[in-house]
């Protein structure tokens, strides 16, 4: 197995009422950055065939907020490979949105995803 800049994982999840922690139903920072750890995890499987180990994040920006009802797609890709370490660049956006406005199990795809949350990380093979 060749570890190689390139690779690109996504994943898919519907976000619950019971991830809100705060008022208008928003979702906390952490909840995102355990979404990026699970997609890394699943690059590090597919380049080393191990879980690896998260070293660091770096440039985290939470750009918009992450609420109860969204569809949130975040995805890792590979930028850079070491002889132990990989570079990461992780963007988390918002696919579909609840729209209460309209009905309480009403909601909407976006026409284009809105992007919540972007960040850098290295992760280590051991």
């Amino acid at each position: 197995m060749t570890a190689q800049a390139g690779l690109s994982v996504t994943h898919r999840r519907y976000v619950t009422h019971g991830d809100a922690h705060y008022g208008g139903d928003l979702v906390d920072g952490a909840y995102v950055l355990g979404l990026f750890g699970d997609v890394g995890t699943e690059a590090s499987i597919r380049m080393d065939g191990d879980e690896g180990l998260l070293a660091s994040y770096s440039d985290v920006q939470f750009r918009a907020p992450v609420r109860a009802g969204d569809v949130i797609e975040v995805t890792a890709a590979v930028t850079a490979v070491g002889r132990r370490s990989r570079r990461l660049a992780f963007e988390a956006r918002v696919v579909c949105r609840a729209d209460p406005s309209r009905g309480p199990s009403a909601a909407v795809v976006l026409a284009e995803p809105l992007v919540v949350v972007s960040a850098e990380a290295t992760v280590v093979v051991p």
